[in-house]
């Protein structure tokens, strides 16, 4: 995933600069520089994925300007070509674009760039440092300020947590410039309603997705594939392994007593003729891992903690060996069009703190990247803007448009490409949420938990559970609980969704989901 870093000043104390930037080492383990550009630092921990070599190492430095940038360019090829007749290219890797860009499209650039960034990058020329981040925030990026009021950025909150006082995301499609913060997309935003029909709204998100997976297989190091057996991951694995000629190698994860996901991703791997691994968890596994995944994750968030749980134990046992657009399982109670819409806008410009930061976090400390075809820009944009009365819950089945966008052409069996929508820490297998919940009655009486509850006014914790990760994520973050909004959670003003736990096994529409 790589780490970035830059303290745009002088520093305050280098030691503890330092120290901040080490805590992700994980992130780029194979090779690390800081840089004093003259009116601050900044430094990059790299993981190899583009252009192995040496010369692909960061910071990149042009013309007295320097840049660090986490991300993926896509179409770099095409951009390197473009620029070459003012530049020469000495490495292979993909973000060795953003300066020559930068020289010639100034911020502008960022509009420009279809890819999952976040950059932070100095102008020698007027001695100032500006920093930018994709629109959907699929790659983390944070900034505070220290006690001379000079702001520093960073991958993780964990780099900036005693550097400066509050610390906050880095609003995706923004880019910060002169000491404002400055919009340069908005994703969710929707100009126009298309008035493309059914069949039409399908081939155009069958051939999107097509696009954004095929992109997202160019990389100089091994691909492997998260698979759940759900919807999203066995249609990612399956695109893919018709774009690969080799079989592409999945992995999956379940409770040893109760996994749902398990028998359907085996499903999914046999069909597709994938190098399948299968992780088992217990329930000593999970809790576990429950204290070191609140400390990487920074967050509270009940749903985010469950899922990521088995996320960060099938990455782990890696490294040692699509929600948001076509609605959850609660969106299948949106009142009007408009409400599915303005749920999907909100979900799409709050990702960053909730299913982006679980995915993010998780395969970054085990030294993994993630891709997210999901995320790709132009299926994103093109999803947002169909019709919502078409995306609407109106054909007895959730996500019907993805569905039927692939129903021709063989690509998963009939029964998992109609499968009822599991969530993932539900389809890891019920019990390793009821272990958790079991796990923090234990911890508190009520009393305890009444009074303890009761010194938190943002985001109060309303269950035990809740109560179990806020105590933890205090620990790690002290104070800084500003950095989520609030607790994920079906949208309680509509009927049917007025509930007080995140998962879907709670809603009357759960039905098939959790067999």
């Amino acid at each position: 995933m790589c780490s970035i870093i830059g303290y745009c000043g002088k520093p305050a104390d280098m030691t503890a600069f330092q120290a901040g930037f080490a805590k992700t080492i994980s992130r780029g383990p194979d090779d690390s520089r800081v840089i004093d550009v003259g009116q601050g630092i900044l430094g990059f921990h790299r993981l190899s994925i583009m252009g192995l070599h040496p010369e692909g190492m960061q910071p990149f430095g042009l013309n007295g300007s320097w840049v660090v940038c986490n991300g993926e360019i896509y179409g770099f090829e095409k951009l390197k070509q473009a620029l070459s007749k003012d530049y020469t290219f000495t490495s292979e890797s993909d973000c060795e674009v953003l300066l020559p860009m930068y020289e010639k499209y100034g911020v502008g650039m960022f509009a420009k760039l279809d890819a999952e960034f976040a950059c932070i990058l100095y102008d020698g020329k007027q001695k100032k440092f500006i920093a930018a981040r994709d629109p959907i925030g699929i790659r983390p990026l944070y900034y505070g300020y220290d006690g001379n009021g000079t702001i520093l950025f960073a991958s993780e909150p964990k780099n900036l947590v005693g550097l400066v006082g509050k610390v906050l995301p880095f609003p995706p499609g923004h880019y910060y410039c002169d000491g404002k913060f400055v919009c340069y997309c908005d994703i969710a935003a929707v100009d126009h309603v298309l008035p493309d029909d059914l069949e039409t709204v399908c081939a155009n998100i069958h051939d999107k997705l097509v696009a954004g997976v095929k992109k997202r297989l160019v990389a100089d190091a091994k691909v492997g594939f998260l698979l759940s057996g759900g919807l999203d991951s066995s249609l990612v694995c399956a695109i893919a392994a018709r774009e690969s000629e080799k079989p592409i190698r999945t992995f999956a994860i379940g409770m040893s007593e109760d996994a749902i996901d398990l028998k359907y991703a085996k499903q999914v791997a046999d069909y597709i003729h994938s190098d399948h691994t299968e992780v088992i968890i217990s329930k000593e596994d999970v809790l576990a891992a429950l204290e070191p995944v609140v400390a990487l994750l920074g967050t509270f968030d009940i749903t985010t903690i469950r899922a990521s749980i088995g996320m960060y134990l099938v990455c782990k046992a890696i490294h040692e060996t699509t929600d948001e657009l076509f609605g959850y399982k609660y969106t299948d109670f949106a009142p009007s069009a408009k409400a599915f819409q303005e749920e999907a806008q909100k979900r799409i410009r709050e990702l960053h703190m909730y299913d982006v930061l679980r995915a993010d976090r998780c395969i970054s400390v085990n030294s993994l990247e993630a891709r997210v075809p999901f995320g790709d820009l132009d299926f994103v944009k093109y999803v947002m803007a169909i019709d919502p009365e078409m995306k609407l819950n109106k054909y007895g089945k959730g996500k019907y448009l993805l569905r039927h966008a692939f129903e021709k052409g063989d690509y998963l069996p009939h029964d998992i490409l109609w499968r009822e929508k599991a969530a993932f820490s539900d389809a890891v297998g019920h019990s390793m949420v009821d272990y958790l919940k079991e796990y923090a009655e234990t911890v508190y009486t009520q009393a305890e938990f009444e009074e303890k509850r009761a010194k938190y006014t943002h985001a109060q914790p309303f269950t035990k559970e809740s109560l179990l990760y806020r105590e933890i994520f205090e620990k790690y973050y002290p104070g800084q609980s500003q950095m989520i909004v609030d607790f994920w959670m079906p949208n309680k003003s509509w009927e049917g969704c007025n509930v007080n736990d995140p998962s879907a096994r709670v809603l009357a529409n759960y039905g098939d989901s959790g067999k």
